[in-house]
């Protein structure tokens, strides 16, 4: 079996966790911020499945060869719903050849969408992106003497999540900016799977110290071993120098 029990949220790889889950054609929300608290094992896992004609929902598409960009590479992904993608030639390749649909988002407009797509609004009014290109082909409404513009929200089929620790009911801890879009993504997805560093029993973590509740997580990864790679590496110089 590709589970410990019949009742458990531990599966044995990533493509055990992502068995009978996706498929052509869904809409993803992936967690991450540039390449930080992105699910690694999952992202490659999915890219190994070959489902294609995805939309994904995601900060940014990742780099050249890694994180999303993978799935770029592999021409699976046919839509992004993104908020900054300067870091991906191939992404700029596809957009501006017209092979890749893209839906730009302020980056609080896009956690926000997430967030209301987890907490059943349909929609909402924010002044970001009032008189822009943001706005284009969107309700408008004055409010109080002010502008907004109508955002709706976002739900995925499948959300794809990276937490630092986790305990077998699910209860996800998060590690310092590697938090970021993780939580808003799970709540946005019918399904969730997260990719995690530790496994710890039921009760090992404290109730105060839990930053996603296990409700929201259907099905758990152990990778104790991520890359974690460096988007922009960049060092101080000695003083002095």
């Amino acid at each position: 079996m590709s589970v410990a029990s019949a009742k458990s949220k531990l599966y044995d790889s990533a493509a055990a966790a992502l068995a009978g889950l996706v498929a052509d054609g869904q809409t993803l929300a992936v967690g991450g911020f540039g390449l930080c608290g992105i699910p690694e094992a999952l992202i490659a896992a999915l890219r190994d499945s070959g489902v294609k004609g995805l939309t994904v929902i995601s900060n940014n598409a990742g780099v050249d060869g890694f994180g999303l960009g993978q799935l770029l590479a592999t021409r699976q992904i046919r839509k992004m719903i993104s908020s900054y993608v300067g870091e991906n030639k191939e992404f700029e390749r596809q957009y501006l050849g017209g092979e890749l649909e893209l839906e730009f988002n302020p980056q609080g407009t896009l956690a926000e969408r997430l967030r209301a797509g987890g907490a059943g609004i349909p929609a909402f009014f924010t002044a970001t992106g009032y008189g822009t290109v943001v706005a284009e082909g969107k309700e408008t409404r004055q409010i109080d003497g002010r502008w907004y513009v109508l955002e709706t929200a976002l739900r995925a089929d499948v959300a794809l999540v990276k937490a630092w620790k986790a305990d077998k009911a699910g209860n996800l801890v998060f590690r310092k900016t590697a938090r970021n879009f993780n939580p808003v993504c799970a709540m946005a997805g019918k399904v969730c799977v997260a990719e995690v560093e530790e496994v710890v029993g039921i009760g090992q973590i404290d109730p105060d110290h839990v930053h996603l509740p296990g409700i929201y997580v259907d099905r758990i990864v152990h990778n104790p071993h991520p890359e974690k790679r460096i988007e922009q590496r960049t060092i101080r110089q000695p003083e002095g120098n």
